[in-house]
């Protein structure tokens, strides 16, 4: 998951993933390195072009953006 350490929605999707048992990694961009942030940033872009955040990569294949439990739900299988 990319996210924004300031990011409500992105604390909000942290926490559903959490009380689901959901094991995951992610990445407060907001608090990379500058050139670690500018890679991460790159990647980011190749998921979701809008670069919006949370965004959250599953299984590298299927992309949630923006915090929507209903298709979080669907793509996690809950």
């Amino acid at each position: 998951m990319y996210a924004l350490s300031t990011c409500a929605w992105c604390k909000r999707t942290k926490r559903f993933l959490n009380e689901n048992n959901i094991e995951y990694e992610y990445v407060d961009v907001d608090l990379l390195p500058v050139d670690e942030k500018e890679r991460a940033k790159e990647e980011l872009k190749r998921w979701n072009p809008k670069q919006s955040y949370p965004t959250v990569i599953i299984d590298d294949s299927e992309v949630v953006a923006g915090f929507n439990k209903e298709r979080l739900r669907e793509v996690l299988e809950l």
